[in-house]
């Protein structure tokens, strides 16, 4: 493992409650980690206190075999051995594109230093700009400029806050997969900050879900999604609704009657809740739902997104219980359509239900 924090928390002066609180989490060596959460909820002050701009008032965060924050005990950043690209990228409008990418190169030689230049320009794919100043620049080659600047020093750790957020959708999305693919060429170990989920989808091996300081969740995106650790975690995460449901179990498997039919799960023995409670929630994601104009059980399309490929259908339930479906797009059904479901799960999902 490379990074490692242990019960960490950090709280500011004149607030009742830390920021963060409790959080702990390992970061292997080349793995890119995602932090997300919704706004306020400690990503950045848990980034913050990784690069050692904010002190811990509990717990440690360990680099390798060095614990650089305890409480009492802040290593200065710049002693970090971390490069930061920050939202605003920070370049110096004064310096062309290997200019910035120089000023991380101070105290060393020039010859060394047009190496590393053109080593880091031709990893982000900006030879052809050297020369050029960060106005004459898209955004998403100022990006680029910024992460071929923190990487140039070769850190052992690059933290980067938002770093898409000022770009348009389509080109963060598209700039999340190219820099996933020049860290992974770079072997870099990376921990991201975004809001964005298909953002954090992209870029990360391991998420972590942020609430209310705490780490609800740090996993790979496929366990976020289909095996979520609560319920804040199934519902911030992906498209879903919940239902409510009658669980046993019987030979080793969980049974859950819903009122789309009975679905079927093996289960851990580990993982059975305890007490097991019959009554529950049991989450649907969009892709859950399959429509199918044969099928018993029908529901009313209450609401549409047209997503190119794919509606996102919003649908009622005659009991009055609200479920979505991706449908493909050629099903161009009308508002107020009843149409037909069913339900094709690989995982039930339940908690206890709200107000039980």
């Amino acid at each position: 493992m490379f990074l490692t924090l242990h019960q960490v928390d950090v709280r500011y002066a004149g607030q009742d409650m830390p920021a963060v609180q409790g959080v702990s989490l390992t970061l292997q060596a080349g793995q890119i980690g995602v932090l997300i959460g919704p706004s306020g909820c400690g990503k950045t002050s848990l980034l913050r206190a990784i690069a050692g701009l904010e002190p811990v008032t509990a717990g440690h965060v360990q680099l390798s075999d060095r614990v650089v924050s305890q409480p009492g005990v802040t290593a200065a950043p710049e002693n970090r051995r971390m490069g930061m690209v920050f939202q605003d990228y920070a370049l110096f409008p004064h310096l062309t594109v290997a200019g910035n990418i120089a000023f991380g190169l101070h105290g060393q030689s020039a010859a060394h230093k047009s190496v590393r230049i053109q080593e880091v320009l031709n990893l982000v794919g900006l030879e052809t700009v050297q020369d050029r100043y960060p106005h004459e620049l898209s955004g998403g080659q100022q990006q680029r400029v910024a992460l071929a600047r923190a990487l140039a020093p070769k850190p052992e750790l690059l933290l980067l806050d938002e770093p898409f957020s000022n770009l348009d959708v389509d080109l963060r999305e598209r700039l999340a997969l190219e820099i996933r693919g020049i860290l992974k060429a770079a072997n870099a170990t990376a921990l991201f900050v975004t809001h964005d989920q298909m953002e954090a989808f992209a870029i990360g091996d391991v998420i972590g879900v942020m609430q209310d300081g705490h780490l609800a969740q740090w996993d790979d995106a496929y366990h976020l999604y289909h095996r979520p650790e609560s319920r804040f975690v199934a519902e911030f995460i992906g498209h879903g609704v919940f239902v409510p449901g009658q669980r046993s179990l019987v030979n080793g498997r969980v049974e859950v009657q819903t009122i789309l039919g009975l679905l079927t799960d093996e289960i851990n023995p580990a993982d059975i809740p305890t007490p097991f409670e019959s009554a529950c929630d049991v989450l649907l994601r969009a892709d859950d739902i399959v429509h199918d104009d044969a099928a018993s059980v029908k529901a009313q399309i209450v609401r549409k997104a047209f997503r190119g490929s794919e509606f996102l259908y919003t649908l009622r339930l005659a009991s009055g219980d609200m479920v979505l479906a991706h449908v493909p797009s050629h099903h161009d059904h009308t508002l107020g359509e009843w149409i037909g479901i069913r339900v094709e799960v690989d995982h039930v999902v339940t908690f206890k239900q709200v107000g039980a």
